[in-house]
C-alpha cells in the first residue's frame, strides 16, 4: 500500500496488523527450531548450563535476571544481601583487631603496681622507733627485735615493798642504765599525741601496732610506780637507779656495764611532793587512754590511773617540784616548775574524759601566769621535757579551732592561740628571735649542748600547727601585720629535719643507721660493749667506753646530742654532749618524722578522733514538728 509523500518520492506504509502477524510467526518459528535443537542436545549432555539457558530466553530477560539485586529479610528490616555480607565481615575484623586483644588482656593475671617508695622521713621513722626497743628494761618479749639486748633490771624496785611486783620494766633513759620517770612519762605523752593525730600514717607504713606496743610498755610500767588501784595516794616512785655527783660507790655512772650485767644496788626515789611529775604522768595516761580507746578495759584503767595521780598533783600539800633537793634527780632532770604541767595535764584530762571542769582549769588565767607561758622571752618558747607550755597552748588551740566553745573559755583559748602564733613566728629565720648556725639549724639551746632534742620538738609543733590551719581551712596566720602562709612552716620544719638527717656541713646524719654516714661511737653502755657472753665488771667495762673502735652493737634509730653552734660534731664516745641519745629526744624525733612523712599519700591530721569523749557544747536542735494535719 502506497501513499503520497508530500516531501517528494514515495512512502511505503505496511498494514500494521499484517506486519505484526508475520513478525510473531517468524519469532515463534525461530524459537521452536532452537528449542527442538537444544532438546536433542540435552539428551546427550544431561541438562542445560546457564549459558545455554540464556539462549532460550529473551536476551533482555536474561540480562535482567543476571543483574537482579538480592535482599535478605531479617524480620524487622530488609537489607541487601551484599550489604549484610560486608557488615558481618567488618564486625568480624573489628572483633579480631579490638575485641580479641581486650579479652586476652582481661584474662591475663593482674599485677598491681607496688606502693610508692618510702620517703626519707618514713625510713628514718622506722629506725627511730627501734631505739625504744633497745632501751627496754625488764623481761623482754621474744619479738623485741634487738639481738644484743636481753632481760635486765629484774630486781628493780625490790626495796619498794608497797609496790606489787617491784618496779620491773619501763625504759632506760639514755646511755646509762637509769630509769627517770619524769622524761619517760613525757615521752609516752608525745608518742601518744603523735598516734592520735597521725594514726592513718602509722597504719599506712605498718608501724601502728609497733608504736602502740611501745606506749603500752611505758604506761604499764608507770602504773606500777604508785598504787593505781587506790583513788588517793601519798607518794609516787620517781626514779630507779642513778648516781650522785662525786660518788665512788658502784652505780649507773661510776660503772660502765651492760644492763644485763648490772650487779650493783639500784635505789628507788620516793616522791611525796611532786605536782610536776604527777601532772606529767596524768597527761601520759590520759593521752594513752585515747590511743587505746578500742580496748575499753585498758583505756578505763588508764583514765582511772590518770585521775589518781592528778588528784595527787592538785593536792595543796603536794605542790612542789619532784626534783627539789634530791641529789639523784636534780643534777640530771631538774624541773623548774609545775604550772606548765597543770596546763598540759588538765588539757589531756579534758580530752580523755570530756569533763568540762578540766577545761575550766586549763583556761584559768592563773595557770599561764604562773607558768610564764605568755612571757616574751626566747627560753619560754622552747618546748621540752621541762617546759610543756608551748605544747599545752597548741593542744588547747586545737579546741578553739575545731570546737569553738565560746564563753567562758574563749578569752584564754584566744590568748593561747595568739601565743602559739607568736611562737611560730619566733621559729622562722626572718624574725631572728633565735640564733641560727651558718649551716642552717636553729639554736634553741642558746649555745649549750644537745640542741637537737629541742629542734625536733619545734619541728613537730610547726608541722602540726600547719596541719591544724589546713584542717580549719585557714591559709596561714599573721606575724604582726605580715601574713605568713602555712607552707612557710612546712618549709621550716623540713629544712630542720633535713639538716638532722644529713643535709648539713658535716654531711652526717645524726640518726644512727640512717644514711651513709652517721655516728658510730655512740655514748651508750649496751651498744659499746660486745655481746660476747663475757661479763665485764664495773670498772672493766670502761675499756669499751674509751675505745676508739666503732660500737660493736648498732643502736639503730638513736638521735644523738648533735653538733655545736658552729655545726661541728665530734664522734667520740666519751663526750656525751655530742654522742648520747635520750628518750625524750627520740620521742620528739618520732613525732616530727610522722608529721612530715608523705609516703602514705595522705596529708593532715585526724581532725575528730581526739574529741570522741567530749560531748557537744551546745544542745542539738530539736527535730522538726510533724506536718500539720486538719
Amino acid at each position: 500500500m502506497y501513499a503520497a509523500n508530500h516531501w517528494g518520492g514515495s512512502l511505503e506504509i505496511a498494514d500494521d496488523e499484517e506486519e505484526n502477524r508475520l513478525r510473531n510467526k517468524n519469532i515463534n518459528d525461530h524459537d521452536i527450531d532452537r528449542a527442538s535443537s537444544y532438546n536433542i542436545q540435552s539428551q546427550h549432555s544431561g541438562g542445560l548450563d546457564e549459558t545455554q539457558q540464556s539462549w532460550l530466553l529473551n536476551p533482555d530477560d536474561a540480562s535482567r535476571k543476571k543483574n537482579k539485586t538480592r535482599y535478605v529479610d531479617l524480620g524487622c528490616i530488609v537489607v541487601k544481601r551484599k550489604a549484610l555480607k560486608w557488615t558481618v565481615i567488618v564486625i568480624f575484623v573489628g572483633f579480631l583487631v579490638i575485641g580479641l586483644p581486650i579479652i586476652i588482656a582481661k584474662s591475663l593475671p593482674k599485677h598491681k603496681s607496688g606502693p610508692p617508695p618510702p620517703d626519707q622521713y618514713t625510713e628514718a621513722l622506722h629506725k627511730a622507733l627501734l631505739f625504744f626497743n633497745a632501751q627496754k628494761s625488764g623481761k623482754l618479749p621474744k619479738n623485741n627485735g634487738i639481738k644484743w639486748r636481753g632481760d635486765s633490771g629484774l630486781q628493780d624496785g625490790a626495796d619498794a615493798t608497797d609496790v606489787k611486783g617491784g618496779l620491773v620494766g619501763g625504759y632506760y633513759d639514755a646511755g646509762d642504765n637509769t630509769k627517770f620517770h619524769f622524761p619517760m612519762s613525757f615521752s609516752m605523752t608525745i608518742l601518744s599525741w603523735s598516734v592520735i593525730e597521725y594514726e592513718h600514717k602509722y597504719k599506712a607504713i605498718k608501724e601502728y601496732d609497733h608504736t602502740r606496743e611501745l606506749i603500752k610498755w611505758g604506761t604499764d610500767y608507770l602504773l606500777r610506780t604508785f598504787n593505781s588501784s587506790a583513788s588517793t595516794i601519798n607518794h609516787i616512785y620517781g626514779q630507779v637507779g642513778g648516781s650522785q655527783n662525786g660518788s665512788t660507790t658502784p652505780d649507773d655512772h661510776t660503772c660502765w656495764e651492760r644492763p644485763e650485767d648490772m650487779d650493783y644496788k639500784r635505789p628507788t626515789q620516793m616522791i611525796t611532793s611532786g605536782a610536776d611529775l604527777a601532772g606529767e604522768m596524768a597527761a601520759a595516761f590520759a593521752a594513752a587512754s585515747i590511743v587505746f580507746n578500742d580496748d575499753a578495759a585498758y583505756s578505763k584503767k588508764l583514765v582511772e590511773g590518770a585521775a589518781t595521780v592528778w588528784k595527787f598533783a592538785r593536792d595543796n600539800g603536794k605542790r612542789g617540784t619532784y626534783s627539789k633537793g634530791n641529789l639523784f634527780i636534780e643534777p640530771y632532770y631538774n624541773s623548774t616548775g609545775y604550772y606548765d604541767e597543770y596546763m598540759w595535764g588538765s588539757a589531756w584530762m579534758y580530752y580523755a574524759t570530756g569533763n568540762v571542769s578540766y577545761l575550766w582549769l586549763a583556761t584559768n588565767e592563773g595557770l599561764p601566769r604562773h607558768a610564764r607561758a605568755f612571757t616574751d622571752t626566747p627560753s619560754q618558747r622552747v618546748p621540752s621535757w621541762d617546759n610543756k607550755a608551748p605544747f599545752a597552748m597548741l593542744l588547747l588551740t586545737r579546741i578553739r579551732l575545731f570546737l569553738n566553745p565560746g564563753y567562758p573559755y574563749e578569752d584564754l583559748l584566744r590568748s593561747y592561740h595568739n601565743a602559739t602564733s607568736l611562737n611560730m613566728c619566733a621559729y622562722l629565720p626572718q624574725y631572728r628571735v633565735f640564733n641560727w648556725t651558718q649551716g642552717g639549724i636553729i639554736d634553741l639551746s642558746q649555745g649549750k649542748s644537745q640542741n637537737l632534742q629541742y629542734v625536733v620538738n619545734v619541728v613537730f609543733l610547726a608541722s602540726l600547727y600547719a596541719d591544724y590551719l589546713e584542717a580549719a581551712n585557714l591559709p596561714g596566720w599573721y606575724c604582726g601585720a605580715t601574713f605568713i602562709p602555712s607552707n612557710k612552716l612546712r618549709d621550716f620544719a623540713t629544712s630542720q629535719m633535713d639538716y638532722i638527717l644529713g643535709n648539713n656541713p658535716m654531711k652526717m646524719s645524726y640518726v644512727v643507721g640512717h644514711g651513709k654516714k652517721y655516728p658510730t661511737h655512740v655514748h651508750h653502755r649496751g651498744a659499746s660493749i660486745p655481746n660476747n657472753h663475757i661479763k665485764y665488771s664495773c670498772k672493766d667495762g670502761f675499756q669499751w667506753m674509751s675505745s676508739g673502735k666503732p660500737n660493736p652493737n648498732n643502736i639503730t634509730g638513736a638521735m644523738v646530742g648533735g653538733p655545736d653552734r658552729f655545726d661541728k660534731f665530734r664522734d667520740v664516745r666519751s663526750n656525751f654532749t655530742y654522742t648520747e641519745p635520750t628518750m625524750a629526744g627520740n620521742a620528739g624525733l618520732t613525732a616530727a618524722l610522722v608529721s612530715l612523712t608523705a609516703t602514705a599519700g595522705d596529708q593532715g591530721v585526724d581532725k575528730n578522733s581526739i574529741f570522741s569523749a567530749i560531748p557537744p557544747f551546745f544542745p542539738t536542735a530539736p527535730p522538726p514538728p510533724p506536718p500539720w494535719r486538719p
